[in-house]
């Protein structure tokens, strides 16, 4: 492992102004590391990014937050993977009974396996949370013919955790380390949002989990410990259903080692990892034992800019396992 040189990388990035900041932190048999660099927040007030800097995790949701609860919910019985949505939403597409969307099962929508768009601007909808969860659970959606990684599948997934708990996602635990509602101070900025007329900063940057107000796909923060403690803990209980292949490139709620993934191509063909765009990733791999996370806040202060983060991602993994 070689964590100086892994970093070296990021720091680079830094330095060279293609991200404002990054904190790198790894676990593995030799102890945990972790550094930093560069700014939290560039505008409207600087500040300097620290171990403790928490980040918007974006897309991170989706397997930290929301696939853990969901196999929770499987494990105790509540609900079952391989039933539709609509035995836990059953006015899910109400209004027509025969429509392709009441088929979709909760294992679906964890490895990806609908046919949902990749995305939709859900918040150009209206104001009201309670109107749109409406509006995503009535809308005829357009099937794609090939699954896509969509955010649809975690927005239906987070709105199934809401009615077998019976409260918001937003009023939900998120685990310990992880917050929905980061003091703005201690966070990392996002982008200047030419919708809400600010720079994000403590509040969530995905609109449509901003309009919705808490969504499976979107909304978690925390820091770089508090990453590495949850991926220490999936090493602790060893193989499960996050390392059980759906696809060739998908677990349950992660991806696995392809070819050109985030998390390069020297880590284990069994690695789990995710990617939020924000700029923040999380890598897991069981057979070296060793966890990863790459946090930036890349998007600041707008996500229309070259910062390569793909390619960041990539070397930085390949970095830490040496030549």
């Amino acid at each position: 492992m070689s964590f100086q040189a892994a970093w070296a990388v990021a720091d680079a990035a830094v330095n060279e102004g293609r991200i404002p900041g990054a904190v790198l932190g790894v676990v593995n048999g030799q102890g945990r590391h972790v550094a930093w660099a560069g700014s939290a927040a560039l505008v409207p007030d600087p500040a300097p990014v620290t171990r403790d800097t928490i980040f918007d995790l974006a897309s991170l949701t989706k397997p930290v937050f929301t696939t853990e609860r969901i196999l929770s919910h499987a494990h105790a019985g509540r609900l079952d993977l391989d039933a539709p949505l609509t035995s836990v939403i059953p006015d899910f597409r109400q209004y027509n009974a025969e429509c392709w969307e009441r088929a979709t099962t909760f294992r679906d929508c964890l490895g990806h396996r609908t046919h949902f768009p990749a995305v939709a601007p859900i918040y150009t909808h209206g104001h009201d949370p309670a109107t749109l969860r409406a509006f995503v659970l009535q809308r005829e959606w357009p099937r794609v013919e090939n699954p896509v990684y969509s955010d649809i599948n975690f927005i239906l997934l987070g709105i199934a955790l809401e009615r077998v708990e019976g409260c918001l996602v937003h009023d939900m635990d998120p685990g310990p380390g992880f917050t929905f509602t980061p003091p703005p101070e201690a966070c990392a900025a996002t982008e200047a949002c030419t919708w809400r007329g600010r720079v994000m900063r403590g509040e969530v940057h995905d609109e449509n989990c901003y309009a919705l107000q808490g969504t499976g796909h979107a909304g978690l923060f925390g820091t770089a410990d508090a990453l590495l403690n949850f991926g220490e803990a999936l090493l602790g209980r060893g193989p499960d259903l996050t390392c059980e292949a759906l696809s060739d490139q998908r677990t349950h709620g992660w991806e696995i080692r392809f070819p050109n993934w985030s998390g390069g191509q020297k880590c284990g063909p069994k690695t789990i990892g995710h990617t939020g765009f924000t700029g923040t990733g999380l890598w897991v791999d069981h057979a070296a034992g060793q966890v990863w996370t790459l946090l930036t806040n890349r998007v600041h202060p707008s996500r229309h800019a070259e910062t390569r983060i793909a390619t960041l991602r990539q070397e930085v993994g390949d970095a830490l396992y040496g030549t």
